[in-house]
């Protein structure tokens, strides 16, 4: 099994960056529903308080580096364009789904809205990120500022997970080789 230098840097964004990403969410959504005071001490909460902020700042990052990497590497081959006369688009994959009206769809609604959607994660899990660093410990004892926090959280994860979902489509219509 062998990968182009193209299809390696697509399954880095989706696959690898992906995983790490569902990884740091499960566990930082786990630690700040579990933040807290009935169920931990007070050196319970500052030892899972420090394990939070990896969590989320590991999905902040690990986010970031997924949207970007997505745009300025992976995009620009979604999008390049054919020599003039080319009939074969296979190697284009924006334009091959866009020549078939039964897999235009792809382009004109699941790509054109996963770009915008993608970059909402990194932007909504760092805002998470913040509030941990900020608030810490304060997190187990205000319960409305956890569950807004955990409420931003899984919007970050639901943005990635759309992403994430339409990308994988796109890619099974028309690979980039």
């Amino acid at each position: 099994m062998s990968l182009t230098f193209r299809e390696f840097w697509t399954a880095a964004h989706g696959m690898i960056f992906g995983a790490v990403f569902l990884l740091s969410f499960a566990g930082g959504l786990a630690g700040l529903y579990s933040l807290r005071p009935e169920l931990l001490t007070a050196e319970g909460i500052r030892e899972r308080v420090k394990r939070v902020k990896l969590g989320t700042g590991v999905m902040a990052a690990i986010a970031w580096l997924t949207v970007v990497s997505g745009t300025y590497l992976v995009y620009p081959w979604y999008r390049a364009a054919p020599p003039e006369g080319m009939t074969d688009l296979t190697s284009y994959p924006r334009y091959f789904l866009l020549a078939d009206s039964a897999l235009s769809g792809w382009h004109t609604f699941a790509m054109e809205w996963k770009e915008h959607v993608a970059w909402l994660a990194p932007i909504l899990a760092t805002a998470v990120f913040f509030i941990v660093l900020k608030y810490g410990t304060q997190l187990a004892e205000q319960r409305n500022l956890r569950h807004m926090t955990m409420v931003i959280y899984v919007l970050a994860f639901s943005a990635a997970a759309i992403a994430g979902l339409f990308g994988a489509l796109i890619t099974k219509a028309a690979p980039i080789m």
